[in-house]
């Protein structure tokens, strides 16, 4: 007797997964090829082709004029209503965060936790030329491949870290495989709840892989972690260890700082 297949349901799952990675890494990097967008969705091409050609058709993207390359367009913002952004936390750290770049020359930048990444919210990369990028607001990381997640994790309640590390389970991309092996204990948890500080030797997820370093601390609101601020350097200017010593100090006194206005904002509203 013959059986009847059932649609997969883990087929449409992965195809709103892959739709979800093409749109995130257009909108993470604000122009693109197609050969690039494979590469950071990391899905084949026909099928990188498909749902570009889909977000063209529905809006979300569009093809720049002239040239191979595909952007974001403005109706992508219709997708944070709703969202309850961190105005109040950029507002209060903007002009800390000011302060420190001009001090160190090194760029500065807020990071809060948006699923299983870490979303830039603000950051003083156009300041200083001491860059290779100037981020700008919404681009994101994996949160255990960048010093701003670490420091997020290891501060975090208990129970939206072990939701956090849930999640990354059920996830199947490289830099969820390493964050898995990364959390497989709480060496690395521990570790940097005892210094109060988190390092990413040679960022591997920016727009420059392997070029930069970064030292994170966390930010508080009210005892509960609100997000992080780092400091971001180039990998062959110094070593790691170097750059601790030079600017861990400063950066938790610019974290504290920010973390106490936070409060006193919380108490007066």
């Amino acid at each position: 007797m013959a059986t009847v297949s059932k649609p997969e349901k883990d087929d449409s799952v992965r195809a709103i997964a892959r739709g979800l990675a093409v749109l995130q890494a257009i909108n993470r990097s604000g122009s693109m090829s197609m050969m690039q967008i494979c590469r950071e969705a990391d899905i084949p091409y026909p099928t990188a082709f498909r749902i570009v050609e889909t977000l063209i058709k529905e809006g979300m993207v569009e093809r720049e004029p002239a040239r191979k390359r595909y952007r974001a367009t403005a109706l992508v913002r219709t997708l944070s209503v709703g969202f309850q952004d961190e105005d109040g936390l950029v507002a209060v750290a903007r002009p800390h965060i000011v302060a420190l770049c001009k001090k160190h020359g090194w760029p500065i930048s807020v990071a809060t936790r948006v699923g299983h990444s870490m979303m830039v919210r603000d950051s003083t990369h156009k300041l200083t030329s001491l860059t290779f990028v100037n981020y700008s607001p919404g681009y994101t990381l994996p949160i255990v491949e960048c010093s701003t997640g670490k420091a997020y994790l290891a501060f975090c309640e208990p129970e939206e870290r072990d939701s956090i590390i849930r999640g990354l389970s059920q996830l199947t991309g490289p830099a969820e495989q390493l964050s898995r092996l990364l959390l497989q204990d709480n060496t690395m948890i521990d570790d940097i709840r005892r210094r109060g500080y988190a390092t990413q030797a040679r960022n591997a997820y920016t727009a420059v892989p392997g070029k930069t370093s970064s030292i994170s601390v966390p930010l508080f609101n009210n005892g509960k972690v609100a997000g992080s601020i780092a400091l971001i350097f180039f990998a062959a200017a110094m070593p790691l260890a170097r750059a601790v010593e030079m600017f861990v100090d400063d950066l938790k006194a610019t974290a504290n700082a920010i973390s106490a206005e936070l409060a006193v904002e919380q108490l007066s509203t």
